[in-house]
C-alpha cells in the first residue's frame, strides 16, 4: 500500500537531516530548506519500501541559494 502523504528523498547532500519528508501535493516538486538555500527534488515513478510503508521516491536535481 502506498503512503502518499510522505516521500523518500534520494540524492542531494549526504547530511540532510531527514530522508523521509511530508508531502503537501503528491507529484509536485519539493523544496527543502537547508544550509542557507533550498534543495530541490522532483517526483519519480519509483516507490521504495520503508519502515513507514511504501513511499514515492523524489530525486534531487538542484540547489538554489536564499538571497541575503
Amino acid at each position: 500500500m502506498t503512503n502518499a502523504t510522505k516521500a523518500v528523498l534520494e540524492g542531494g547532500p549526504d547530511d540532510l537531516p531527514q530522508r523521509i519528508v511530508p508531502l503537501t501535493t503528491p507529484g509536485s516538486d519539493l523544496k527543502i530548506p537547508f544550509r542557507g538555500g533550498y534543495e530541490h527534488f522532483k517526483a519519480t515513478t519509483r516507490h521504495q519500501e520503508t519502515a513507514e510503508g511504501e513511499l514515492p521516491v523524489y530525486e534531487w536535481w538542484e540547489r538554489t541559494e536564499i538571497p541575503g
